[in-house]
């Protein structure tokens, strides 16, 4: 049985400031790869991912899903 060679990917943006948040929630966004306002990423989407997202999806939003 052949593995799927394409890897389920989301991509991200930075809507919200970290400016006044814990500092969890800061170190989280750098995680992610974004530290400044209306960065994107793109990222495979693992559980570990989705979990990062759901910390701080007040100052994310998911763009796309693939």
């Amino acid at each position: 049985m052949a593995k799927n060679t394409e890897a389920k990917t989301i991509t991200i943006e930075q809507i919200g400031s970290p400016i006044r948040r814990p500092a969890v929630q800061r170190q989280t966004l750098v995680g992610l790869g974004l530290n400044k306002m209306h960065r994107v990423r793109t990222l495979e989407d693992t559980p570990s991912v989705r979990g990062m997202i759901r910390a701080v999806q007040h100052l994310v939003r998911v763009v796309e899903e693939k």
